[in-house]
């Protein structure tokens, strides 16, 4: 143990001595770590930031289609419904003695380019988002009157928006939006504390303000000579005939596969029960191929970084054979000499890593909140995950073996072959 503990000593006085070019390899080792923690941990932090964006719910009911399709628009707010659900279904489900609450959720207008979110009371009491958090106000209240918006953190602070201002809605979104609907201007009541959620990038308003504005509208577009004063449309009955979707929270989870078979079968309308924990694995199965192809990548940049240790060190080789032979003539044996250049990669490889993951956590202090506010992605700095921890593992396993090389090298070099450095 005590020599082992002096090769080591050794092995750092000399890399000292070459700090200039050693440090180069050590910058190498920690950009290539950086970058595989980097891939594992916005994979881990994505998947994470998405699944904990609809915390609590059990199901998510819409039209027949497809699961992925169903929960990109109920949940994420994007793309948009071939075909909605009846009112009347969402109210036979909300009413069955197993659901606890439900959420309903009605998409087709945006503001400037921000997807508006028709809904009741129970999205702010009843909403969920990573470990059990609710919807928080930074000012204002929800939604009261019929024309009152609530509005998220992002779409809020991007489009300047503060309490009391005028709003005014467009009819369908992105390329598809047709006309605006300035006859009926709604007045910022409330804005959201940021969640990391598409909460952050919506806009909030009732199921029946969704319907006052639509009430001179029919097939898409506004009837020609047909006009309803905002406040001639509160006479009328607003209680929407349809709605994209609807979230359903029960009371007792063991219920969630009878209901979704029930739900799958029901007979008035042909519906969708869809549990979002498995329509998002099904997604992240889909983008399994792209995150295997980073990590390929991340892995290669590794590779090539630990194939110029081997050079480094071995080139290295030539110039300390004179060092080496004092080494061996002090009593040091081949064994030693060997562990001297492997405790030396090591050291090395040690440093490059945990520079990486230093520089991985500066950059999560640092860029965390654009993250977050650019793409909904809530990078936490903590300990290392597992899949973090098995890199680590196998970057400095890889070290190892990459410092073996060299060691071997040297173990051969003989003592007269070191003293004579001119053959």
């Amino acid at each position: 143990m005590r020599r082992l503990i002096y090769s080591v000593y050794l092995a750092r006085r000399s890399a000292w001595n070459r700090r200039g070019v050693l440090a180069l390899v050590v910058f190498s080792i920690a950009i290539s770590t950086a970058l595989l923690i980097g891939i594992e941990r916005t994979r881990a932090q994505a998947r994470e930031s998405f699944t904990q964006a609809v915390y609590g719910v059990d199901l998510v009911v819409g039209a027949r289609g497809g699961d992925a399709q169903l929960i990109f628009y109920a949940i994420f707010h994007l793309g948009g419904a071939t075909n909605n659900m009846g009112y009347k279904s969402a109210k036979a489900i909300a009413a069955r003695e197993d659901v606890a609450w439900t959420i309903p959720v009605s998409l087709g207008d945006s503001h400037k380019g921000y997807p508006v979110v028709a809904t009741s009371g129970a999205m702010f009491e009843r909403y969920r988002f990573r470990g059990d958090n609710t919807l928080r106000f930074a000012n204002g209240k929800p939604f009261d009157d019929l024309y009152d918006i609530t509005i998220g953190s992002e779409a809020a602070r991007r489009l300047g928006y503060a309490l009391g201002d005028s709003v005014v809605l467009r009819h369908g979104s992105g390329a598809a939006v047709l006309a605006d609907h300035s006859d009926k201007p709604f007045t910022v009541t409330g804005i959201l504390a940021p969640t990391g959620t598409p909460v952050d990038r919506s806009l909030f308003i009732s199921l029946e303000a969704m319907e006052a504005i639509h009430l001179n509208w029919r097939g898409g577009a506004p009837i020609k000579g047909f006009d309803v004063a905002p406040e001639q449309a509160r006479r009328f009955n607003l209680e929407p005939k349809s709605i994209t979707a609807l979230l359903v929270g029960l009371k007792d989870r063991t219920r969630v596969f009878s209901l979704q078979r029930e739900i799958g079968a029901y007979k008035d309308e042909p519906l969708s029960a869809v549990m979002p924990g498995v329509a998002m694995d099904q997604i992240w199965q889909t983008l399994s191929t792209g995150e295997r192809v980073l990590l390929l990548v991340g892995s290669l940049v590794t590779v090539t970084t630990l194939l110029g240790l081997i050079a480094t060190i071995s080139a290295g080789l030539n110039e300390r054979r004179r060092e080496l032979a004092v080494l061996r003539s002090c009593g040091a044996k081949p064994f030693d000499i060997a562990i001297l250049l492997l405790s030396e990669g090591m050291i090395l490889v040690t440093i490059g890593i945990a520079t990486g993951v230093a520089a991985i956590d500066v950059a999560t202090l640092l860029l965390g909140p654009a993250i977050l506010d650019a793409y909904g992605i809530a990078f936490e700095l903590g300990l290392p995950r597992a899949g973090e921890w098995i890199i680590m593992a196998a970057v400095a396993a890889a070290g190892v073996a990459a410092g073996m090389i060299p060691a071997i090298r040297a173990y051969r070099i003989s003592l007269s072959d070191g003293l004579n450095v001119d053959r």
